[in-house]
């Protein structure tokens, strides 16, 4: 996983930007391999639920930010992606989009019909297409910061977590943030945080929870309201994700990649040590950080498993 569980889950836990630099050959973005569970969940939500997903605030202009991450993605990773300037060429789903959104199918892909990627592009607004094109060459998902209002005015966002992109944007960083549980460290930081993702350096944090939802899409619409009625504490799901921030030429703006995983929560917890430090960070969290994650109701019953597991084996009685 690109998840750091060591640096991320820790107690006492605080909701706080968490910001620190990214090693200097960090690539940022995850090729996806065709048929892979990311490109088959996304490929759902780009056939159904675009317009929740591929989002712009008016008269707002992503084509140098794009054209600046189409240019990074092709130097990171030149067996996935290949850009001239003009046209994208996912490789490993054998299609390519050119700005003007013509869709050509390349070379048949190898899961499914071979033309799955082609065939959900051409369903999109021809000026989402090579945006949607991306979006499934890569794991991630995707923002554009503007440092200049500290607002989020563009969004490529298919696998959201409890939230609704929607909803978010072209608003303020403060206001996408309100609804945030003990908030106060991250509205008071909103102005110069976005300054400094903004600038020349590139930078990355952790989010996590547990929860009880076990697909990566996680729109609030499709989603149970009446959460971990059918779901126990042990067959619960670890959901993370690697957020960075890439900055751009112009340095008032920020590319904002969100990398989510999904995984059994006790497959995660079964190296040394984890489930004492995940039973820390959420017996610290607040009342309100813990509702805000959707966590009230088994709170007493996931902390008395993380015990269980965290609970050192006694030593055989020897004569």
């Amino acid at each position: 996983m690109s998840f750091d569980f060591e640096a991320a889950v820790v107690a006492p836990f605080r909701m706080q930007p968490g910001l620190r630099r990214l090693p200097a050959d960090a690539r940022q973005l995850t090729p996806l391999a065709a048929g892979s569970r990311h490109q088959r969940e996304k490929l759902a939500v780009l056939s159904t639920f675009a317009h929740q997903a591929l989002l712009s605030r008016a008269g707002f202009d992503a084509g140098p930010a794009l054209q600046a991450l189409f240019e990074r993605a092709a130097q990171m990773h030149p067996q996935a992606w290949a850009w001239d300037g003009r046209r994208g060429h996912a490789l490993l789903a054998g299609t390519a989009v050119d700005w003007a959104g013509d869709v050509q199918q390349v070379s048949a892909g190898s899961f499914g019909l071979g033309d799955e990627v082609a065939r959900c592009l051409r369903q999109l607004a021809p000026a989402w297409r090579l945006v949607g094109l991306f979006s499934l060459a890569f794991a991630e998902d995707f923002a554009i910061v503007d440092g200049r209002d500290a607002s989020i005015p563009w969004l490529a966002v298919t696998l959201p977590s409890h939230w609704a992109p929607e909803t978010k944007v072209g608003r303020h960083f403060a206001a996408v943030h309100a609804p945030v549980a003990d908030n106060a460290t991250l509205l008071k930081a909103s102005e110069s945080l976005t300054r400094l993702v903004c600038g020349s350096e590139r930078w990355e944090r952790f989010v996590w929870t547990v929860t009880d939802h076990p697909r990566l899409h996680a729109h609030p619409d499709r989603t149970d309201p009446a959460r971990w009625q059918h779901t126990p504490i042990a067959e619960a799901w670890w959901r993370t994700e690697h957020q960075t921030f890439l900055p751009l030429p112009r340095h008032d703006q920020a590319v904002f990649t969100i990398h989510v995983q999904v995984q059994p929560l006790a497959e995660v917890l079964q190296q040394p040590g984890r489930a004492q430090r995940l039973l820390d960070a959420v017996a610290s969290m607040s009342p309100e950080v813990v509702a805000y994650r959707g966590l009230a109701a088994v709170r007493a019953p996931l902390l008395q498993w993380l015990a269980g597991l965290a609970a050192p084996t006694a030593d055989p009685v020897r004569p």
